[in-house]
């Protein structure tokens, strides 16, 4: 890796994380890590292009045949790939399949950019997390080797205790919320060997005293109710949220989104 590399374009390929739901602007759109990304980039250079070819709900599957792709034809200076772990979170997964379909993806744009970035996704505290731990935790070891081999970086946002936090999630318990968004930004940066704007983005937030049972039950039925039930019910008849959605920012233009 080159250290504090200047890159002069930027394509981030992906699914909701990626796309950055639930940093939500103003105007109803969405900023999240790699808009943030982005940002701190184009300060820095001039005429800085960008494209998010990230759409909510996708399997890795979808994501090599829709996003790998035009990633690799822009051939940007600097790739981020993240997916597999809606995959993950399916009642049922072939393991050997996704990490075929990453491999594939990683083999297609490494050659195609000067740094491509991996991901060993947040996971936040709760049953959750522990009931799929294992397929995680093994795709999390396919993005380690494929790293080693292909020459690509890490990004460690599972070991970082601050993400597993959950006031760094949003209500529907599956994207971060703005200030996880801006943790996530600047793992990357410094991970790029870019000097820390924030050396404390791993430290959690000071603790504070828990939600009274009647909050809890509360919010556990919204959340039900609200994002539970939709979401299994899309397991069950085969629709993801990202059906029909173009991508974030299809073309690699310069930059003129929210700088950070």
């Amino acid at each position: 890796m080159e250290t504090n590399a200047t890159y002069t374009s930027f394509v981030a390929v992906g699914d909701s994380f990626t796309e950055g739901m639930s940093d939500r602007l103003p105007d109803g759109s969405y900023r999240g890590w790699a808009d943030l990304l982005a940002g701190r980039m184009a300060a820095r250079t001039p005429g800085f292009r960008y494209a998010n070819l990230a759409v909510r709900g996708k399997l890795i599957g979808q994501i090599v045949a829709d996003q790998v792709g035009m990633a690799a034809a822009m051939q940007p200076d600097l790739i981020t790939l993240v997916g597999g772990l809606n995959d993950t979170l399916r009642p049922k997964c072939d393991m050997g399949r996704i990490r075929g379909l990453l491999e594939e993806a990683v083999e297609r744009l490494a050659p195609s950019c000067k740094q491509l970035v991996l991901m060993r996704s947040p996971g936040r505290q709760g049953p959750v997390l522990e009931r799929f731990r294992p397929r995680m935790e093994e795709l999390f070891g396919c993005v380690d080797d494929l790293a080693a081999r292909h020459g690509a970086l890490v990004v460690d946002l599972y070991g970082a205790p601050s993400l597993a936090d959950p006031r760094m999630w949003d209500v529907d318990r599956l994207h971060l919320t703005a200030e996880g968004h801006r943790r996530v930004a600047e793992a990357v940066w410094q991970t790029l060997g870019h000097e820390a704007q924030d050396a404390e983005w791993r430290t959690p937030m000071p603790t504070s005293a828990p939600p009274g049972w009647v909050t809890r039950r509360t919010a556990d039925v919204r959340f039900a109710r609200q994002y539970l039930l939709p979401w299994i019910g899309r397991r069950i008849t085969g629709r993801s949220s990202g059906d029909g959605r173009p991508a974030k920012r299809p073309e690699l233009l310069p930059f003129d989104g929210p700088m950070a």
